[in-house]
C-alpha cells in the first residue's frame, strides 16, 4: 500500500489523481491540500492554504503528488527530495525556477522524481533502463494551443475566454494560457534539461495538434522511440503513482485502425516568442529561469484579469529578464528574493503598459 499526499487536490490534475487513487486498491490517500477550496472529509489529513511542508511532516507519505500551481510548489518539491520520498511532479515551475537547488536536494536526500507532465512522463518511459550514452536527443510535442494558425494581427485581439479554450487538453487556467502562448512548452524544455541532464540544443519542440504522440527519444543509431496514446492525464498520473508497476487504468488503448494521422510541424517562434525566451533563459542559467517564471506568472494573471493583451505576456517576460539581475542562487532564501524582485518589476511594467 502506497501512502499518497496530494497537493493541489482541487485543480485539474488533483481531480484526476483522485480518480486514479480511488480506482487503485494499492494507493491510499493520507493527505490532501488546496490553495483555497474546502476539502472536508477528502482525506484523513487536509489543509487549505498555509505551509504544505507541515502537512507532509504529519502525513509521512510514500509519494507526494505535487500539483500546486506555480512557484508556490517549490517547498513541497524540496521537502520530498531532501527526505528520499518519491515525488510525482506536476508542478513544473518549482523545477524550472529552482532546478539546481532541486537537483542538489535530490543528491542529498535521494528522492526520486517521477514526472507527471505527459511529455516528460513519455520521455521518462522511453528512456527507462537505457544507458544515457545511447541517447541522441529528446523531442517534446506541443499541441500548438488554440491559436497556432493565427497571425500576429489576429493575436492582438485574443480574449481570455478564447485563450482558455484548449483544443485537446482540459487544464487549469494558468497552464492553459501558457499553452496558448507556448510558454508552457518553454518551461517544459527547461524542466526536461534538469530531469534528463541533456543540453538545450538536444531538446527539440515540435507542434503536434492531436496530442497523440506525447514525446520521443532519438538514439545514437538513428532510431527513435515514441510514447503514444489518447490525451488523458490519468495515464501519466497513474504511472507516476504506481511506478514501477504500471497499474491498469480505465483509459482506452489507442485505435490504430481509426484512420489515425500523425501531423508534425515546427513551432512558430515569431508569433509565439515565449518559447524562445524560455530556451534563452535556460541556456543563460543562473536564476534567469526563476525570473522568467515569476514574470510569466504575473503577466498571465494580468491577462486573465483583463489588464494585459495576449501579446503583452511575452513582452512583460522579456522586459523583466532584461531588467533583473540573474546570478545563481546559493540557497532558497536567495532564490525567493530574486523571485520577489522579478515579480515587483513585472508588476511595475504591467502598470506601465496598462496606462
Amino acid at each position: 500500500m502506497k501512502r499518497v499526499a496530494l497537493l493541489g487536490a482541487t485543480g485539474s490534475i488533483g481531480r484526476q489523481a483522485l480518480e486514479v487513487i480511488e480506482a487503485n486498491a494499492g494507493l491510499e490517500l493520507v493527505a490532501a491540500a488546496s490553495g483555497s477550496q474546502p476539502l472536508d472529509g477528502l482525506a484523513p489529513l487536509t489543509q487549505v492554504g498555509g505551509d504544505l511542508t507541515e502537512l507532509l511532516e504529519r502525513a509521512e507519505p510514500d509519494v507526494v503528488l505535487n500539483a500546486v500551481v506555480g512557484f508556490a510548489g517549490l517547498p513541497a518539491t524540496l521537502w520530498a527530495l531532501e527526505r528520499g520520498v518519491d515525488l510525482a511532479l506536476a508542478n513544473k515551475e518549482s523545477l524550472v525556477a529552482a532546478g539546481e537547488l532541486a537537483l542538489a536536494a535530490q543528491r542529498g536526500g535521494g528522492g526520486r522524481i517521477l514526472p507527471v507532465d505527459s511529455e516528460h512522463s513519455a520521455v521518462f518511459q522511453c528512456l527507462d533502463g537505457r544507458a544515457s550514452e545511447t541517447v541522441d536527443s529528446l523531442v517534446l510535442t506541443a499541441s500548438g494551443g488554440p491559436f497556432r494558425s493565427r497571425t500576429r494581427v489576429e493575436l492582438a485581439s485574443v480574449t481570455p475566454s478564447e485563450a482558455l479554450a484548449h483544443p485537446t487538453w482540459s487544464m487549469g487556467p494558468k497552464i492553459t494560457i501558457d499553452s496558448a502562448t507556448l510558454m508552457n512548452k518553454g518551461l517544459e524544455v527547461i524542466e526536461a534539461h534538469f530531469l534528463f541532464g541533456l543540453p538545450f540544443d538536444r531538446i527539440e519542440v515540435v507542434v503536434h495538434p492531436t496530442s497523440v504522440v506525447h514525446g520521443l527519444v532519438r538514439f545514437r543509431d538513428g532510431a527513435a522511440l515514441a510514447h503514444v496514446g489518447y490525451p488523458d492525464m490519468r495515464v501519466p498520473i497513474s504511472f507516476a503513482l504506481t511506478y514501477p508497476e504500471r497499474a491498469p487504468t480505465s483509459v482506452a488503448a489507442l485505435d490504430f485502425t481509426s484512420g489515425l494521422i500523425l501531423e508534425f510541424a515546427p513551432p512558430d517562434e515569431e508569433n509565439f516568442p515565449a518559447l524562445g525566451l524560455a530556451r534563452s533563459a535556460g541556456e543563460a542559467g543562473g536564476s534567469a529561469p526563476c525570473v522568467l517564471n515569476a514574470a510569466n506568472e504575473v503577466a498571465v494573471t494580468a491577462f486573465l484579469d483583463g489588464e494585459l493583451s495576449f501579446l503583452a505576456i511575452p513582452e512583460i517576460v522579456e522586459r523583466t529578464l532584461s531588467a533583473v539581475a540573474t546570478p545563481p542562487a546559493g540557497d532558497v532564501e536567495e532564490l525567493l528574493a530574486i523571485d520577489a524582485e522579478a515579480r515587483r518589476v513585472a508588476k511595475a511594467l504591467t502598470r506601465v503598459l496598462v496606462h
